[in-house]
């Protein structure tokens, strides 16, 4: 259920109308939007439906909420969710551009990385310090090491920082340094993992399983939102299909599809998407015109040394040609780079 506010309800009948639903057994989620604040009411809607809800002071409206996932839905929230990280804006006009290297490998390497994209134009660094490999015997990344050689390239360059959590246990850790924390592929469904980071109030950017649906990977979202934590973005990667011309088959037609179902920014990567950095400018271009409020893309200043997906990273150069290149197609948008 959602709850619709007065447009003059005080704080006390906030806090009221919280009160009142937890003491249903309710868990009450609250959105504050430019116009309207609204409360989603999660739990059994059978409970609320016996409930004299718009006689509570400062209720307006009541709503139920068709679709399974609840806070993630347009039902829930119907303008978009734009979240700040460090004085970047996500979901709004301009297009966010996340850079870097698939791992931390140096920190000279690192500092080198993120001077050359941010220099390019790119406004948020990326970067693994915990690694999710296929082989047990690839690199894993540096940990905590990692972490701190992000937090000096942070300080040099000025770029939040985005890098991945794959367990529960690294979250406390990751919080400290990171400004977004990124939930890869195969975790999009670790449940456990997911309500975890719920719980934290740092940015979420949610990876798309390999074979999952656009439901499933809503309904991961869910798992975000419900444990109070609304700064969620969800990341198209490319799925597993019968094609092996690329890497995975990057699923741009799910970009309109999400923007129609979901308050929540989308963001592209099309570096694993496609799996050569031969096809990372032309579905860049692609993911903007159809609707991308972000790109997270790899970046390396010399890919064949690379320690992890050499294949898909950009070399500095190449990554500053593909900012310029995707400005036209930003502006047929209306939107920015």
């Amino acid at each position: 259920m959602v709850l619709v506010l007065r447009k003059d309800i005080t704080e006390e009948q906030i806090k009221h109308i919280c009160e009142k639903l937890e003491k249903w057994g309710m868990k009450p989620v609250i959105s504050r939007g430019v116009e309207r604040t609204v409360i989603g009411a999660i739990g059994e809607e059978d409970v609320l439906r016996a409930q004299p809800l718009e006689a509570i002071p400062g209720v307006e409206q009541v709503m139920p909420i068709l679709k399974p996932y609840k806070i993630a839905s347009r039902e829930y929230k119907k303008e978009n969710t734009t979240i700040s990280v460090n004085g970047v804006v996500i979901g709004g006009k301009k297009i966010i551009v996340g850079a870097g290297p698939c791992s931390v490998e140096t920190e000279d390497l690192l500092i080198e990385t993120a001077k050359a994209v941010k220099k390019a134009g790119a406004t948020i660094l990326r970067g693994g310090a915990f690694k999710p490999r296929t082989s047990p015997y690839s690199f894993q990344g540096l940990g905590e090491q990692g972490l701190k050689f992000l937090a000096q390239a942070k300080k040099i360059t000025g770029l939040p920082i985005i890098t991945e959590v794959m367990d529960a246990r690294q979250i406390e850790v990751v919080v400290r340094y990171a400004d977004i924390i990124q939930i890869g592929a195969r975790n999009m469904q670790n449940f456990e993992l997911l309500k975890e980071i719920g719980k934290t109030k740092t940015p979420v950017i949610l990876k798309r399983g390999m074979m999952s649906t656009v439901e499933e990977f809503l309904m991961s979202a869910e798992y975000i939102l419900s444990q109070g934590n609304l700064a969620v973005m969800l990341c198209e990667r490319g799925i597993r299909t019968f094609e092996r011309a690329t890497r995975n088959t990057l699923d741009l037609s799910c970009v309109p599809v999400l923007k129609s179902l979901t308050h929540l920014p989308v963001i592209v990567d099309p570096s694993h998407g496609t799996g050569h950095w031969k096809w990372v400018n032309p579905l860049s271009r692609a993911a903007v015109a159809v609707g991308a409020d972000g790109l997270l893309i790899e970046v390396h200043p010399s890919p064949e040394d690379a320690y992890s997906d050499g294949e898909q990273s950009l070399l500095p150069e190449k990554f500053s040609k593909m900012l310029e290149d995707l400005k036209p197609v930003a502006s047929a948008v209306n939107r920015e780079i």
